[in-house]
């Protein structure tokens, strides 16, 4: 029996490309709301739905706790969770059904559920919640109990009236706390086992999840963020360096993935974040993501003392214009002196990769080529430009988009605006960097990625949307060289431009 029964609606094999990687996390964010409801005197139960076949294994979790509340709590820390992918809206429809058969009360909470919350509302849940919402659904469940009333707490969204008139009402928006003292992640109410044993069946190291921080301050106009807004909130460095000792120690974690927005904002905590790993004893190899104008000397400095084995920068294109274009505040040239203060101290260096983005044409796509070309990064990922409501981006093609709105999963891979290619082409350019990158590696054949080129070059001019959305001034499509040995060259810039972060 269980008071509230929390679980997500993200399940792994209903996402191809993930279960391919097989690189699945536990529900960070579900695990925290559990643990601060447990702390308050909360009896609580989780289905995590990851890897188990969500409909059947969330019937057997309601028999089993028969819970009077039904928490759906996507994991905020999850990227993928992030991208409001259809087929897990589907599942959290379902759930929602399921829950309400079984007699349970629904709460609802995540990011496709902040930017839709009619829909979920009219789906049967009785309240959605928007933005950080862990203290909220404290509340919540203490007003669903007796306590309160759930209508006069902010954040907490329902329907008010009835039929088609009824609409959506909340007393107020719910400030981001800040709290940096909520209980460690409940992940004793899932089975990390089956973490470990999905991981080791690769050969992989096992590797768990945590976050230092919450939130990212920048404003990359693409970018959604409509659970933490601009906010930024970040832990005490000692309290992480320990829960790293927790996940080494008590999970057998073999490896970690900090899963912040951005890691390394503060360069004095990182300096003191280095030293407490150092004193606790606790350095394990891990990854984070990271801005490429953060990366000083120092600081990849002390995040390799702290163990750091991988860092992906969200580097989106090669192109100077682009990036100002996207407003993502950073240089060309900070890419590349971030990229060798990495390799200078055997950090491998990945990059995001962003094509299709409004006002990218030929000229910008070969400089990205260039830019991956000249400084050999270890991995790419390449994904499309997709927009996601409350973004300046999907502001702007939002008239073009269809019925379809969002990917169905992450390997849905489709341009939903006037982009300046068809997705064959996009998809061309990806396959072939991948495939190129990949051919830098030892043991791996360099033969498969000419091939792909000269199919991109051959698919560049029939795969032109002549009336492509712009953002920035462009001068059409232009004939480059995309075979030529001769990548472009970029100035390295001296180690002063990398910017310093904040204070």
């Amino acid at each position: 029996m269980a008071d509230v029964l929390l679980t997500h609606s993200y399940h792994l094999p209903f996402d191809r490309k993930q279960v391919r990687k097989m690189e699945p996390y536990p529900p960070l964010g579900t695990l925290y709301a559990a643990g601060l409801l447990r702390a308050q005197g909360h009896s609580v139960a989780v289905c995590d739905t990851m890897l188990m076949e969500p409909r059947a294994g969330f019937r057997e979790a309601l028999r089993e706790h028969h819970p009077r509340i039904v928490a759906i709590y996507e994991d905020d820390f999850n990227f993928l969770t992030k991208m409001c992918l259809t087929r897990m809206r589907d599942v959290a429809w379902e759930m929602i059904k399921g829950a309400r058969q079984a007699g349970a009360r629904v709460v609802v909470h995540g990011s496709d559920a902040t930017d839709h919350a009619a829909d979920y509302l009219r789906n049967g849940c009785d309240y959605v919640l928007e933005g950080e919402a862990e203290h909220a659904l404290l509340e919540l469940v203490n007003a669903m109990n007796g306590g309160g009333d759930p209508a006069q707490i902010p954040g907490v969204k329902r329907l008010s009236g009835s039929g088609r008139s009824a609409s959506v009402e909340m007393c107020a928006q719910r400030p981001v706390r800040g709290d940096r003292h909520l209980p460690l992640p409940a992940r004793d109410l899932i089975d990390v086992a089956a973490y470990r044993m999905a991981w080791k069946s690769t050969g992989r190291l096992f590797s768990l999840n945590l976050i230092a921080s919450r939130g990212c301050p920048f404003r990359c106009n693409w970018c959604a963020k409509p659970i933490f807004g601009d906010a930024f909130q970040l832990r005490e460095a000692a309290e992480v360096a320990l829960e790293m000792k927790l996940l080494k120690e008590t999970y057998g974690a073999e490896h970690l993935w900090f899963a912040d927005d951005i890691f390394g904002l503060n360069r004095h905590w990182l300096q003191e974040f280095a030293r407490c790993v150092e004193e606790q004893r606790c350095a394990i190899p891990f990854k984070i993501q990271a801005r490429a104008d953060l990366l000083t000397k120092e600081s990849v400095h002390a995040l390799k003392r702290a163990g750091c084995a991988e860092v992906w920068m969200g580097v989106e294109s090669g192109s100077q214009k682009v990036l100002d274009a996207m407003e993502k505040g950073i240089r060309v040239e900070e890419v590349i002196v971030a990229r060798d203060y990495l390799k200078h101290e055997g950090i491998r260096a990945c990059y995001f990769l962003q094509l299709g983005y409004p006002g990218e044409g030929w000229e910008d796509l070969q400089k990205t080529i260039a830019l991956v070309r000249e400084t050999r990064p270890d991995d790419v990922g390449v994904s499309f430009s997709y927009p996601l409501p409350n973004t300046r981006f999907y502001a702007k093609v939002k008239q073009q988009l269809g019925a379809k709105q969002n990917w169905s999963d992450s390997e849905d891979l489709c341009v939903m605006f006037k982009g300046a290619y068809s997705d064959r082409m996009y998809r061309a350019v990806r396959d072939a960097l991948h495939a190129e990158v990949e051919s830098w590696k030892p043991g791996f054949s360099s033969g498969v990625h000419p091939d792909l080129w000269k199919e991109v070059a051959a698919l560049e001019p029939v795969c032109r949307n002549v009336d492509a959305t712009e953002f920035a001034e462009s001068a059409g499509p232009k004939e480059f060289p995309i075979l030529s040995n001769a990548p472009l060259v970029f100035r390295h810039a001296q180690a002063e431009t990398a910017g310093g972060g904040n204070d």
